[in-house]
């Protein structure tokens, strides 16, 4: 119990009439009603309606309480009693205090903005003033969360018997796809430590140690583009285990998963399913799919054979191309210009053009390609995409991977402008991972998830004849749609990731220069390791039910960056510079 109040603004009940109480908080609303003052008290447990009576205590609390203004702290000491007009909107709602003694504790100026819920502000003035806007019950309830549940994962990974080890936030630069943010060595002139992208080689250290089962609630930094649910310093729960395959790492995790989202109650049913890389691509259109809700892909390359429409029947001609559609059911009655501009979103899915046909409620049809379709092509269509009067068939034509990202893109967007429902939280597997794909921008391989990932045994004459259909051991937890996780095993073998290395285009001296201290490592019978790394930010903000990560984080940055309540970053001054032998250019 603290000694400056007795109680939380949001403790009191019915249960406490006739106690002496004090409180502390804030000024959340004061009311003049002549006669009597009333103050909402705010902390950060909720409110209590102080009432001030001029004809109560020699009507001390009254003449300070006609001073008070909104976002005094206040320290208020009186009984409870009955609120003749109770209030059930708040759990403290049927007592209030009776004020005896009113200390102000300090004065406040106006607020820029009100310190509610629900305000219409523009979210670069509540950064501004950040420690305005955590004192809203949103935002204290957000971060109430994220500590529950950061606290639950912690106990269940100690309850799972992993060790919490700390790595360092200083150490080599390793570019793992993204930027790293580099800081220079005073002490070393030239020379430069880098802030970590994540704990990755670190824990790999960690299991060749012995350590065989690690965590830790890790900082991770990653000098990118930004996004709603991307910073440029995240949360991550880092994990790894040794001497496991895959299937012991995931089963470990969902009972660690499981047991912390029942502490914040949310259950995630176990055991979770599995669903493979192409199963989740060819059905969905995405990695990370969100099965709370239908509009599948269908391949309906067969439906066109000897077209007319000269689009798919190339498609069905050609080897390795796709025709396919998904329904989206009730947009068939949008007016023309609408669906229209759906060309528009495919294009920024990759589309060079988008196919449709709606299918209108009284039984017409409007397309652009139905004058060339004979009857059989639009019964077989009807059929495969199961059509009603209402709906709207949308179609992509290109490579597997093409076609099903092109319509994965233009799933998610539909079910959002058709506000299809999604209750509840969605928890799934994706396991089995290409190990490469293509860079367009460098013109080479790269790492699907990250270079240091163990390939399908059974596929390695792959890697030098098709290195794109070679898979991994890799597995991906996707929650309501995110990726809120990713891992996979890792090679434990020194002259296989140097092969990995290579064919990712590294030469033998610049891997070693690189990864010199991981090659050796593993050459001192480093043991079959696996690992996990859960997005701290990204899963509290679908357990809050938040849009961005930035309403589950104490001090995000903007979209840019920035942080508008420090104004960080900023300029340094010439000797600060000097000092680690720096000049600007």
């Amino acid at each position: 119990m603290y000694s400056m109040h007795t109680h939380d603004c949001g403790q009191l009940r019915t249960s406490d009439i006739g106690a002496q109480v004090t409180l502390t908080g804030w000024v959340a609303r004061r009311r003049d009603h002549g006669g009597l003052i009333f103050i909402d008290l705010r902390d950060r447990a909720g409110i209590t309606q102080i009432a001030v009576d001029p004809h109560h205590a020699d009507g001390v609390p009254f003449h300070k309480a006609e001073q008070v203004r909104g976002e005094w702290p206040l320290k208020v000491s009186g009984v409870v009693r009955v609120r003749p007009d109770a209030n059930p909107k708040l759990a403290t709602g049927e007592i209030e205090v009776l004020a005896s003694e009113l200390e102000v504790l300090n004065t406040s100026k106006t607020p820029p903005f009100p310190i509610e819920d629900d305000i219409d502000t523009a979210e670069d003035l509540r950064l501004r003033y950040r420690y305005l806007d955590l004192r809203r019950p949103h935002m204290i309830h957000n971060l109430q969360l994220r500590s529950d549940f950061t606290f639950a994962i912690r106990q269940a990974l100690h309850d799972n018997h992993f060790t919490e080890v700390e790595t360092p936030a200083l150490f080599k630069s390793t570019p793992e796809g993204a930027r790293d943010f580099l800081v220079p060595s005073r002490t070393q002139p030239g020379h430069f430590y880098a802030l970590p992208q994540s704990p990755q080689l670190l824990k790999q250290m960690l299991m060749i140690g012995g350590i065989e089962r690690y965590y830790q609630v890790a900082k991770c930094f990653r000098d990118e583009d930004l996004r709603a649910d991307r910073q440029p310093e995240f949360s991550q729960v880092d994990i790894e285990m040794s001497f496991v395959d895959e299937h012991d790492v995931m089963d470990a995790l969902e009972a660690v998963l499981s047991a912390a989202f029942a502490k914040v109650g949310v259950t995630m049913p176990t055991p979770l399913r599995r669903m493979s890389y192409w199963d989740a691509m060819d059905t969905y259109g995405i990695d990370k799919p969100d099965t709370r809700f239908g509009m599948e892909l269908h391949d309906v390359t067969d439906v066109f054979v000897q077209s007319k429409f000269k689009l798919f029947a190339s498609a069905y001609a050609s080897d390795g191309q796709y025709t396919k559609a998904i329904n989206a059911r009730g947009a068939g009655v949008w007016p023309r210009s609408q669906i229209d501009k759906l060309a528009g979103v495919a294009a920024g899915f990759g589309a060079k053009g988008l196919a449709y046909i709606a299918f209108r409620a009284d039984g017409s049809v409007t397309s652009p390609i139905a004058k060339f379709l004979s009857d059989d092509e639009m019964d077989g269509i009807r059929r495969e995409m199961d059509v009603q009067p209402g709906d709207l068939v949308l179609f992509a034509v290109g490579t597997r991977l093409e076609s099903d990202s092109i319509l994965g893109g233009m799933r998610n967007y539909m079910a959002d402008e058709l506000q299809v429902p999604r209750e509840g939280h969605d928890f799934l597997w994706v396991v089995d991972f290409p190990l490469f794909h293509w860079d367009e921008d460098r013109q080479a391989y790269a790492a699907e998830h990250q270079p240091f990932t163990q390939p399908q045994e059974d596929q390695l004459d792959l890697l030098d004849s098709d290195p794109l259909a070679l898979g991994s051991h890799t597995y991906d937890f996707v929650m309501d749609g995110y990726e809120a996780g990713g891992g996979g095993m890792r090679i434990h073998d020194a002259a296989l990731q140097m092969r990995i290395l290579k064919k990712l285009g590294f030469d033998e001296k610049t891997a070693r220069e690189q990864f010199g201290f991981l090659m050796e490592a593993l050459e001192f019978g480093a043991p079959p390791m696996g690992g996990f790394a859960l997005g701290l930010d990204r899963v509290c903000m679908l357990l809050a039910g938040a849009d961005s990560i930035r309403d589950v984080m104490a001090f995000p940055k903007t979209t840019s960056g920035s942080d508008l309540m420090s104004a960080a970053p900023s300029e340094v001054s010439d000797k600060q510079l000097n000092e680690v032998s720096l000049r600007l250019l």
